[in-house]
């Protein structure tokens, strides 16, 4: 079983089109929306986590990139700026999904993009501004 964090971004022709779906329906994949933005005449956007057997993971892929539709790995998104941040800290609480460790020896906070959930809560409470989403 795979389970990946994926950005999909589609051209708005593609809007009314059951593209989720047919990843359920015929790849036998589940999804768990995390951010949706559609807005008529504008490329659509979804981030999904995605999760099923390798190879219907694989050709669900597929499908995605021959109808249209830009698929890339949520993690090339959500970036933290090391050079800005502080390790203040209050990015930690914040995040609901524990993307944001502090270890305990040097008490520096690691970001865990993997786990990311690309919520942006920590983009606007990071005072140093060193979160920044690119979708």
């Amino acid at each position: 079983m795979i389970t990946k964090r994926i950005v999909l971004h589609f051209p708005y022709k593609l809007a009314d089109q059951p593209i989720v779906y047919k990843l359920t329906k015929d790849y036998d994949l589940e999804f768990n929306i995390l951010k949706a933005s559609i807005a008529p005449e504008e490329e659509g956007l979804l981030v999904l986590e995605l999760s099923g057997k390798g190879e219907n993971y694989k050709q669900g892929i597929q499908y995605l990139k021959s109808v249209g539709v830009k698929v890339q790995p949520l993690s090339q998104d959500v970036i933290r700026n090391d050079k800005l941040c502080s390790h203040c800290g209050v990015c930690v609480p914040i995040c609901p999904a524990g993307a944001f460790v502090v270890e305990p020896s040097t008490r520096e906070v690691h970001f865990l993009a993997d786990k990311c959930i690309a919520c942006e809560l920590c983009v606007k409470i990071c005072p140093v501004r060193a979160m920044e989403v690119h979708f």
